[in-house]
């Protein structure tokens, strides 16, 4: 049995009058002779077997009068306030925004780029030496597999945040 549960946290003690139907859900969690836990809703699994009460849950569910009310007309939107109630964004504030996204993006990206350079520097590195316990090459190439992989994660980055700057000049 499959149920959406909110967690009831001291809801309990307050009235549910939300305009909404709530529903208590008991968690059993049961023995059975061979010892294994069963987890049960069903009171009527529980008859003849060890169980003790886990969890209590309150399942809400809003009827339509609630769902209704909560949306705000279209006539409350426009009114200098966006959806749900929040202010508008004017147009220098979005810019100074797209700006500091900018800026940071940039930090970002040149923090990437030095560390790829790192990796590569690494990766060419281990390349050059040959451990005397490597005769096979499978054994050099599991050695380098994390460098390797450490520079493609880079180099995806790096596209990554030159995609998203280029986002930004739309």
């Amino acid at each position: 049995m499959h149920r959406a549960w909110v967690p009831v946290l001291g809801l309990l003690g307050c009235s549910l009058a939300l305009d909404a139907r709530a529903q208590t859900t008991e968690i059993y969690k049961c023995t059975d002779a061979s010892g294994r836990p069963l987890y049960t809703s069903d009171k009527r699994e529980t008859s003849g077997k060890k169980c003790e009460l886990v969890s209590r849950q309150v399942n809400v569910m809003p009827s339509q009068g609630a769902t209704q009310s909560a949306t705000p007309s279209s006539r409350e939107r426009r009114g200098g306030e966006g959806a749900a109630g929040f202010p508008r964004e004017s147009s220098d504030q979005r810019a100074s925004a797209k700006d500091r996204q900018r800026e940071i993006l940039q930090k970002e990206l040149a923090t990437e780029q030095e560390a790829l350079n790192r990796a590569r520097q690494e990766l060419a590195q281990a390349e050059s030496i040959r451990e005397g316990g490597e005769r096979n090459y499978a054994r050099v190439q599991e050695r380098l597999q994390p460098l390797k992989e450490s520079v493609e994660t880079h180099e995806k980055n790096i596209q990554a945040l030159q995609r998203e700057l280029g986002n930004l000049n739309r």
